[in-house]
């Protein structure tokens, strides 16, 4: 492990890099430019203080005497350079030169910030000036950071990506799979560590175990540099060298900068559990102070020059911040508010012609998914496949068999058992203009990943406009006996979060069709591929490329006396009893929703306004199940036209049995007949 600078313990270690002279690192006007630098964020802290106490500013999280790392991380990358900060690291926002005054509009809520008053402080990114800023979800722009270098690498570019941490979140799960994963594919990433002695009131010394939290880069294979983060040419120093090392080709760096909060976690929890000698040690070695020392000191800059620094910079935030005070509260309308949910889709309706799709083969389920995924990478280099096992192995469902000799290992990529970070890493991918898809092993896993979809890929457009082209498939569904963890429907856990859309295909024709909308989509995209389809499936599926609109519902089956609405295996079930009643006589409708958000309320309406009675079938358990808002919806819109309630059929609300008798009394298959007749009878 590398070391630079003073760690500010009497234990550190001995071995540091040299300390880094003013005259090495640039002339006078550059270190006078560094010194405005880190002057600015301390002085917009002082504002945002004062705000704060006068009740003009509702929260602020302090970066006070941790300037030198945003700074100085800022200023030893280029501008094309990715940096994705959090909450203490303003001077990222100032270093990268954003608009001051949407700057301040972005802290007090106004019309005119980057998240139009969707979100505050710095959870907001703007990829023109290659910064990605942070959710509350402390860790979770870590795996971001390795699919922005992932697309680097790609590219043949020679940018890296610096991720901000704190050291309370190295402790996330998502740290070590961010952090493996830069390692294992060499990533040009600078995981940048701000020891600040804290996790909110939490010791450093109650937090991990280890003597530095940069000893953990030699378990990675990476290397580990102790910096003092109060002295910003140490940081700029350090950084320098992991920047080129990354360029270089030789993988990502894990930074550890050894600082002090010296306010709280955020102002309202004070600092009362803190040592009141630290902060007299830790003032005493002040970022802003040592900087403007060493400047004066050298003769680079004197004290007029430091005091009309400080005149100039006063005045123009104190003027910025007046003008965002008064600018308005945003003004919106739930139209305008519901159809940012979602970036515009760039999905075309592009059906086969119909002498195609009569003289088109016959093909598995399974095998018009494979045909979908040939299909979007040989049209679009920007598809890049992430998976476990996927690569030569073709995953655990052979459904990238082959792929690895078409298109190449960097485009069909296995990762570590990651489900988090390899939603991460697609995001990154996504925000640099790549079209990712995620396989995971089985839908359940998904849960290990549920953050980053839920708060990460869901709400990115929403909150400040990204789009993001990100493709997962998820094979779901029982039938199988593979027990409880290798059998659920997962898709209620999603159907209520904002900003993603879910697709549940249950015929090759529209698997392949469904899968080619989505990767053309522009929005993430759940696609829902059922295991028991895979091989059991068998349809005429079109050779090249055409899409299934997401949002369309199908009818299967036309029929007069009632409407059943499912999806997935669902599907099937439907189609089998619906010819069994139409043996006596009995007409069913059956509609197959293919979308469940955005789902088709149009054409289930029209339905049942035809035949009078709904039954909605899903084979997840029935509490809960995506099946209750169907029949709200009927139950609401419909009303007036039924000639009966409207019934949910779902499994038992128990978790999926593993022995194939109990799946059969778990499964709402064969209950679906009777569920039906006593329906038509009421």
């Amino acid at each position: 492990m590398a070391e630079t600078g003073d760690t500010g313990r009497d234990d550190a270690p001995t071995r540091r890099m040299p300390r880094a002279e003013p005259a090495a690192e640039s002339g006078n006007e550059r270190l006078k430019s560094l010194y405005r630098s880190l002057l600015l964020p301390r002085l917009i802290e002082e504002k945002a203080l004062l705000l704060l106490r006068q009740g003009k500013l509702s929260k602020w999280f302090s970066g006070m005497g941790q300037e030198a790392i945003a700074v100085g991380v800022t200023a030893a990358l280029t501008p094309d350079d990715w940096i994705l900060p959090m909450h203490r690291n303003l001077g990222v926002f100032t270093g990268r030169g954003l608009d001051l005054g949407r700057l301040f509009r972005q802290l007090f809520g106004k019309d005119g910030g980057f998240t139009r008053g969707r979100d505050r402080t710095f959870h907001f990114g703007l990829t023109e000036r290659r910064v990605i800023g942070m959710i509350s979800h402390l860790g979770a722009m870590l795996p971001v950071a390795d699919g922005l270098a992932l697309a680097a690498q790609l590219k043949g570019t020679r940018q890296v990506a610096a991720t901000f941490t704190g050291d309370g979140a190295t402790s996330e799960g998502d740290f070590h799979e961010a952090v493996n994963l830069a390692a294992v594919w060499k990533l040009p990433v600078l995981f940048v560590v701000e020891n600040n002695q804290y996790g909110l009131s939490t010791p450093v010394s109650e937090q991990y175990a280890c003597r530095d939290l940069a000893d953990r880069g030699l378990g990675y294979g990476i290397p580990g540099v102790v910096v003092d983060g109060n002295d910003v040419l140490a940081v700029y120093r350090a950084v320098s060298e992991a920047a080129e090392r990354g360029r270089r080709g030789e993988g990502p760096t894990l930074l550890e900068f050894k600082t002090f909060r010296m306010r709280g976690h955020e102002e309202a929890s004070g600092v009362a559990y803190v040592p009141p000698e630290l902060f007299e040690e830790w003032g005493r070695r002040d970022p802003v102070h040592r900087f403007e020392q060493l400047l004066l000191s050298r003769g680079v800059m004197t004290e007029d020059e430091r005091t009309a620094i400080r005149a100039e910079l006063k005045p123009r935030i104190d003027a910025l911040v007046d003008e965002a005070l008064a600018a308005p509260d945003p003004e919106s309308s739930a139209e305008a508010e519901l159809r940012d949910v979602f970036a515009p889709s760039g999905a075309r309706d592009a059906p086969p012609a119909r002498q195609a799709l009569e003289q088109a083969p016959e093909r598995r389920y399974v095998d018009a998914i494979s045909d979908a995924l040939r299909e979007a990478m040989r049209r679009d280099e920007t598809v890049v496949l992430l998976g476990q096992d996927i690569a030569e192995y073709g995953g655990v469902f052979k459904v990238t068999e082959g792929f690895v000799e078409e298109f190449g290992r960097p485009r069909v990529r296995n990762t570590p058992i990651i489900e988090s970070g390899a939603v991460g890493a697609a995001l990154g991918l996504a925000l640099d203009g790549f079209r990712p898809m995620i396989e995971m092993q089985f839908g359940d896993f998904i849960s290990c990943g549920f953050n980053q979809v839920v708060n990460n890929l869901a709400k990115t457009h929403y909150r400040w406009g990204a789009a993001v082209p990100v493709v997962l498939r998820i094979p779901v569904g029982g039938g199988m006996g593979a027990g409880p963890f290798h059998s659920q429907n997962v898709e209620s856990w999603f159907t209520s979060v904002a900003g993603l859309k879910v697709v549940a295909p249950a015929t090759p024709y529209d698997a392949k069709g469904l899968l080619l909308a989505a990767f053309e989509d522009g929005n993430p995209v759940l696609y829902l591929e059922h295991k028991l389809l895979y091989r059991s499936a068998k349809g005429r599926v079109p050779e090249g490329h055409y899409t299934v609109p997401i949002g369309r519902a199908a009818v299967v089956r036309q029929g007069s006396d009632l409407t059943l609405v499912t999806y997935g295996v669902g599907v099937v079930w439907a189609l089998e009893a619906a010819a069994r009643l139409a043996e006596r006589g009995r007409q069913v409708e059956v509609i197959d929703l293919r979308t469940l958000v955005p789902w088709d309320r149009e054409a289930v309406l029209a339905s049942v306004r035809r035949t009078g009675r709904a039954l909605v079938l899903h084979e997840a358990p029935t509490t809960g199940g995506f099946g209750g808002e169907l029949a709200a919806a009927i139950g609401q819109d419909a009303f007036e036209w039924l000639d009966a309630p409207v019934v949910r059929l779902g499994a038992l609300d128990t978790p999926v049995p593993f022995s194939k008798a109990l799946e059969e009394v778990f499964s709402p298959k064969g209950r679906l007949v009777a569920a039906l007749e006593a329906l038509l009878a009421y």
